[in-house]
């Protein structure tokens, strides 16, 4: 060694110093050739704290760390994969998601030139999910770093995944509607709701309910979760919707048709429901306008006298009444605490319950409290009528509600007022099971499709009251109120009239109920006057068109 040379730099390079918590600064040591520091540079080390000496990444370091995580990954070796991160837990969860979550049949990972520390890589991935198969490709990169302990580790970021996902983000699976289903008429016609916009509402809930009931499936997607699941992009589509089997509903195309041609007639605002009183099945169901709540199906309105079906069974069946014996109709009736009066103040004298049914007397029917309980008229709706059972129509409906009631309200429930709710459906199976002596739970999906069980009526509708009903609603449709409406139509018809009055309306809602041989209908005009007036005209329109 040459003479006055007493130091020299060790390694000939410098190295990075830091400190248990973070990074240092850096320090040239000066020493003799034993290597052991003296003077100034020994006083320093021995005044400073202990250091750990953490050089920074080599490029191979950078190399070896990410091959060995992407091979791991690939593998499915997920904890080993995990164990190179900073953070294996969060890591062997996000990884194990990403292969079993998703289905995956493979993961191919390709590393790219290194930029520094970061390592770009391909993903390719392939997927078996529902049967089918998909392949997704795209580009990813991560981070080498050093971890506390000085090991060259990946930075575990929700990055590593998918380049844009942010912290708090992750992958998840999605899953779309199946595609849309052929429905179609009971005769095989194909029904839209470009053709019918009545059925717009329908068809969309159909779609919704026996998608999957008739063989379909929904697709399902890859897409990004946010904090709380919150939806972010889709990325990837693992799996595409297959559409089921046709849907046959009990339809009637022509009805249909019909049925939307005549609310159009008494809008703006105005609701029909057609029926096969036989079976149940529902045959049209027609809204003005045609969009939005369905208030034929799900409705909920005062009756009116066309509840007097229900009345009239409660009170034939005690055997107190009968259509061809005497039943006042004065002008006023006091029951309760109110007093009652019929339409315009008129009274019948001498009348018999058919002609007070007929011209719809309110007094009449109210005067029958008298002799039947409390919860006579409730009873008879839920258990002979099928009020307020679970119906399971296939779509939503509403089976319309009749609580006990005693004093007033009691007399306004027998003439469709006070707690008394309907929709148009069940004013039509009201109908329905007094033309067929049963209670036929509507549906316009057979119970066939899905296995559902339809609503059954705790008790029959016997077949003498039924007939006495009968009679009277024919009485009704050929010179009582309804006759101006059903005025043509000639076979098997038997009509009601309907005129409720609501708080806070103008006018009160037009209410009408008909059949024709083995079809019924119902439908209400709110808002707008008598039942003979607006619905009625909607009804017998519809049914003029029953083939």
């Amino acid at each position: 060694m040459r003479r006055g040379m007493k130091g020299a730099l060790i390694g000939g390079a410098c190295s990075i110093m830091v400190s248990a918590a973070g990074y240092g600064g850096y320090t040239l040591l000066q020493g003799t050739s034993n290597g052991k520091p003296t003077g100034d540079a020994a006083s320093a080390l021995a005044a400073a704290p202990s250091r750990k000496i953490i050089t920074a990444l080599s490029a191979a370091e950078v190399a070896h760390t990410a091959s060995d995580f992407l091979a791991a990954w690939s593998s499915g070796d997920v904890r080993k994969a995990a164990g190179l991160t900073d953070n294996a837990a969060q890591a062997a969860d996000r990884l194990a998601a990403f292969r079993t979550q998703f289905h995956a049949t493979s993961i191919a990972l390709t590393s790219r030139p290194a930029r520094g520390t970061t390592v770009p890589f391909l993903v390719n991935a392939r997927y078996r999910y529902n049967g089918q198969q998909s392949s997704w490709r795209y580009d990813s990169a991560l981070r080498v770093a050093r971890d506390s302990s000085g090991r060259a580790v990946v930075k575990w970021a929700p990055s590593v995944l998918y380049p844009t996902l942010s912290a708090g983000q992750t992958l998840g699976i999605d899953h779309t509607p199946a595609p849309a289903l052929r429905i179609l008429d009971r005769h095989g016609k194909v029904l839209t709701a470009a053709e019918f916009p009545s059925l717009g509402p329908v068809l969309g809930q159909l779609q919704a309910a026996y998608g999957t009931a008739t063989g379909g499936s929904p697709g399902t997607e890859i897409r990004v979760k946010g904090a709380g699941g919150k939806p972010g992009a889709v990325l990837h589509q693992l799996s595409h919707g297959k559409a089921g089997r046709p849907l046959p509903t009990t339809v009637d195309a022509n009805l249909q048709a019909a049925a939307e041609r005549a609310v159009k007639t008494k809008g703006p605002d105005a609701s029909t429901v057609v029926m096969q009183p036989s079976t149940g099945a529902i045959l049209a169901i027609a809204n003005q306008p045609a969009a939005g709540y369905d208030k034929a199906m799900s409705g909920t309105y005062a009756p009116g006298s066309t509840f007097k079906l229900i009345t009239a069974s409660a009170a034939l069946e005690t055997g107190k009444v009968a259509p061809d014996k005497p039943l006042n109709c004065p002008k006023n009736y006091q029951y309760g605490s109110q007093n009652f009066h019929n339409v315009n103040n008129f009274s019948l004298q001498n009348a018999t319950m058919a002609q007070d049914f007929a011209q719809s007397c309110n007094t009449a029917f109210i005067s029958t409290a008298t002799f039947m309980p409390d919860a006579a008229v409730s009873n008879e709706a839920h258990d002979v009528f099928g009020i307020g059972l679970n119906w399971t129509v296939g779509v939503p409906a509403y089976s319309g509600s009749v609580p006990a009631a005693a004093g007033s309200l009691k007399a306004m429930s027998y003439i469709g007022q006070g707690k008394d709710l309907m929709s148009p459906l069940a004013m039509a199976s009201v109908v329905s099971t007094v033309r067929a002596a049963g209670f036929h739970q509507p549906f316009i999906v057979s119970p066939s499709v899905d296995g559902r069980t339809l609503a059954k009526a705790p008790r029959q509708l016997s077949a003498s009251v039924a007939t006495q009903v009968r009679s009277m609603m024919r009485l009704t449709a050929q010179s009582g109120t309804a006759a101006p409406a059903m005025a043509g139509l000639s076979g098997d018809i038997g009509a009601k009239t309907g005129t409720a009055e609501v708080d806070g309306q103008s006018k009160p809602n037009s209410w009408f109920v008909a059949y024709r041989g083995d079809v019924a209908a119902a439908a209400i005009v709110p808002n707008s006057g008598e039942g003979y007036k607006f619905a009625g005209p909607i009804v017998a329109a519809t049914l003029k068109a029953v083939s």
